[in-house]
């Protein structure tokens, strides 16, 4: 096992990117060294609490220095220029380290080459050992030096993410051994090879994380019927613009794991990918995904350095992906969303309490099903896109939230046992306060079979009223605010409160008789 020695600082530029958080900089390195096969033997990385470019003696400061399991230890705070002296101390060891051969190359960052790791670049010359590295002055002069550099970049543009994959590539391309980056969250150890990537495309993930950018519109929408607040009309339009850009950004994020990086090529795939909507933005968002990580190894591959790599990874990707949406997808992305939306109102339109009842009957059995958020949620955010409200939006709220609250409630006056009680309590106020957590409701459904029959009665209740009175409306609001952001405020209301109660009796009657079984 190839053995390699981390050194450096929070740095300059470098602080700005990624090193005021050093754990998480040194983390995301031990993190791709392991997947590489490697270890680090020696860390030794002074950290500052504020840019080197205006530290001074006094600043406070730390050092990280690696434990015998190779996990960076943090010393205790001190000045800058204390710890710069202990620093040496650990250089000097490094040093004689490399030179009996114990460390076989240098991770190096924002180093100082004439002061706190003077020997330990010195060793590395003589020694020849491979050294790659980002930080502009610090690696010339190392090169100047005559030291083995393999890879060296500037800092700009990099992340933590991007720099540590960028080392272990090099490394393991110099020595002739595989590497699988890991692309996931340091604790996930998935890598592009072992999981495709194809593997990352969630529509259903895309669209949840998503819905806090819908709720927005939703809640400018509403402001904007109040006569003094007319003007946020064209507030209210920029938002529904920018719908496809945040699903882009969403998307390329999820897809290619290559933070920053991947947001930058969103951005640009989502501008460029307005015209076709918010199917238009999942299709630029997630070819953006794709790119960014291909573009990503291609030129890493090709030893270009990082600051290269990110600007081609971000700026290409994001800009092909773009371009591609606008000129080809976007008018069929377009097409299939307006027909969508054109199909639910046709069905609306056919008898509107008919399709509230069907509504309302298969909400519960599609959340139960999985069906909710692959289906019902993205044709909710659909209806949204252009006019901030929808009709299954309102049956959420009316067959799901309010039919959970109602069975809490009723837990909560008459439970069948003591400890019901306190569970149902805090489900309740989230019904109430959030417009969500609607699982809350769910142990009390599995184990009685009247109180479940009863949500789904009750949801189907709920969802005629809102087709009798022709609502649209949205959940995931606190349950009080909900009507003032639908298009019939009263109408919401009406159903609302028919699902709160109906199932809040039922449940109540369905407890009564439970405990009076138990007492016979």
């Amino acid at each position: 096992m190839r053995k390699i020695a981390i050194i450096g600082s929070s740095g300059g530029n470098l602080f700005n990117l990624g090193g005021r958080n050093p754990d998480k900089l040194l983390q995301e390195i031990l993190t791709q060294s392991e997947a590489a096969g490697t270890e680090i033997a020696a860390i030794q990385f002074i950290a500052a609490e504020s840019s080197m470019d205006a530290a001074k003696n006094t600043t406070n400061a730390a050092m990280y220095y690696a434990n015998e399991m190779g996990q960076p230890v943090k010393t205790n705070t001190s000045s800058l220029s204390q710890i710069n002296e202990a620093a040496k101390s650990e250089d000097m060891k490094l040093a004689e380290r490399i030179r009996k051969g114990e460390v076989e190359a240098l991770i190096v960052m924002s180093a100082d080459p004439s002061g706190a790791n003077k020997e330990t670049i010195a060793a590395a010359i003589e020694k020849q050992i491979p050294i790659v590295g980002t930080g502009g002055t610090s690696m010339a002069t190392i090169s100047s030096k005559g030291a083995n550099v393999i890879a060296q970049s500037g800092t700009t543009g990099t992340t933590n993410r991007t720099r540590a994959i960028s080392f272990m590539t090099s490394l393991a391309k110099h020595w002739g051994m595989k590497y699988k980056p890991v692309i996931g969250t340091v604790s996930e150890q998935a890598s592009p090879q072992e999981k495709s990537i194809w593997k990352n495309i969630n529509l259903r993930g895309i669209m949840v994380s998503a819905l806090p950018g819908f709720i927005a519109m939703a809640i400018v929408l509403a402001l904007s019927k109040i006569p003094a607040l007319s003007g946020l009309q064209s507030v209210f339009d920029i938002i529904v613009q920018a719908l496809p850009i945040i699903i882009a950004v969403i998307a390329a994020k999820q897809v290619s794991n290559l933070e920053e990086v991947s947001i930058v090529a969103g951005v640009v795939a989502g501008v460029l990918s307005v015209n076709g909507g918010i199917i238009g933005g999942i299709i630029g968002g997630i070819l953006a995904g794709l790119l960014v990580q291909f573009f990503f190894y291609k030129t890493i591959q090709w030893k270009f350095p990082m600051t290269t790599v990110n600007i081609v990874a971000g700026g290409l990707a994001g800009l092909i992906s773009g371009m591609a949406v606008y000129y080809l997808f976007a008018p069929i992305a377009l097409y299939i969303g307006d027909g969508i939306k054109l199909a639910i109102e046709a069905t609306i339109d056919f008898n509107p309490v008919l399709a509230g009842l069907l509504g309302g009957l298969l909400i519960w059995p599609a959340i139960l099903g999985g069906v909710y958020h692959a289906a019902i949620l993205p044709i909710v955010l659909l209806e949204m896109e252009k006019t901030g409200a929808s009709f299954l939006g309102a049956i959420d709220m009316v067959g799901l939230v309010l039919v959970s609250a109602g069975i809490n409630l009723a837990n909560i006056v008459s439970p069948r046992d003591k400890g019901e009680a306190a569970a149902a309590t805090p489900g309740f106020l989230v019904n109430m306060g959030f417009g969500t957590f609607v699982e809350a409701a769910y142990p009390f459904m599995f184990s009685n079979k009247m109180v479940f029959a009863g949500a789904i009665i009750s949801a189907g209740v709920g969802g005629a009223l809102v087709g009798l009175f022709d609502v649209r409306g949205t959940a995931y609001l606190p349950t009080f605010a909900a009507p003032f952001l639908s298009n019939n405020a009263l109408g919401f209301v009406i159903a609302m409160l028919a699902s709160l109660i109906l199932s809040f009796v039922i449940t109540l009657l369905a407890n009564r008789m439970s405990k009076s079984g138990v007492k016979e």
